[in-house]
């Protein structure tokens, strides 16, 4: 299970000076850079562990590989690395410890209800802190422009898919709903069309249906974008996804919690909602269409 306080000290651990250094090497370095790089960013606590024969064989490479990328990167040794790795990732981690505790502190046993409402409450200052308007921005205006926007989400995610989808189509030229009854079948034959213009927004969160990965990468291999809302940054859509939204999603029975992901789509919607003027004229649009169905609180 994905825990709260992996997602934001892993958000806060890309975000960092170091994480940045190794999220460049995995893009354009070496092989054997790239494996390295690619491996600390998914494992960076593991990382701070480890020998480097260790990680060698994590990262299936020569120690001598390992040594030569730690200095590449502007470290005197693996030693150093590692080191700058735990500093790193001990900054990283501290905020979200100071919420964990005020669970831990209370005296007594806590109610189910009550934890998993605390919990939930963590789950949002988690992706609210790991949050940017500048990134729900970028997105919103990727959907703005594109030709065709399909929502993707299989198992529990697909109710997250059939939300974003309702609230997209007054304002989106075209959308096609990807959650709907037929399973991955279905799904896969609303990508037939799909090419460059088209947006693909994926849900995946825990437990990961592999068939969203090989859905996305379909996506890429035909040219169209992918935009991913997940978990974690070592979540499995990342490495498919242009751009990625992270919604903290842990929870001590249930394999996700939905709570921060619901928060997170109504903030990319009203981003975009209010990124257009032309927004309000569709807006108006929409409430003259389905004014007739609905209940009257007036009279």
């Amino acid at each position: 299970m994905t825990s709260g306080k992996a997602l934001a000290a892993d958000v806060a651990f890309v975000e960092s000076a170091l994480g940045q250094v190794l999220a460049g090497v995995r893009a354009g370095g070496s092989a054997s850079h790239r494996s390295i790089a690619d491996y600390l960013m998914r494992n960076p606590m593991r990382g701070t562990a480890l020998k480097i024969e260790e990680m060698a064989e994590g990262c299936k490479v020569s120690t001598a590989s390992i040594s030569r990328f730690a200095r590449d990167i502007g470290f005197a040794s693996y030693g150093a690395m590692r080191s700058a790795l735990a500093e790193t990732m001990h900054t990283a981690m501290q905020p979200v410890e100071k919420l964990r505790t005020s669970i831990v502190r209370r005296k007594g046993a806590v109610a189910p209800g009550d934890a998993c409402m605390e919990s939930a409450r963590i789950n949002l200052m988690a992706t609210r802190g790991a949050l940017s308007q500048q990134e729900l921005d970028l997105v919103a205006r990727k959907i703005t422009r594109a030709r065709t926007v399909y929502v993707l989400g299989l198992g529990m995610s697909s109710t997250y898919a059939s939300m974003l989808a309702l609230h997209l189509q007054p304002f989106c030229q075209h959308v096609v709903e990807m959650a709907g009854a037929g399973g991955t079948e279905v799904a896969a034959g609303h990508l037939v069309h799909i090419g460059r213009g088209d947006l693909l927004l994926a849900f995946s969160f825990p437990r990961y249906a592999t068939d969203v990965m090989r859905l996305a990468q379909f996506a890429r291999s035909h040219r169209a974008s992918v935009v991913s809302i997940t978990d974690t940054p070592s979540a499995p859509i990342v490495e498919l996804s242009d751009n990625v939204l992270y919604a903290s999603g842990a929870h001590m029975v249930l394999p996700s919690s939905g709570v921060a992901c619901v928060a997170l789509i109504e903030a990319l919607v009203v981003s975009l909602m209010v990124s257009n003027r032309a927004n309000v004229k569709k807006a108006a649009r929409l409430t003259e269409v389905i004014s007739e169905y609905m209940v009257r609180t007036d009279v």
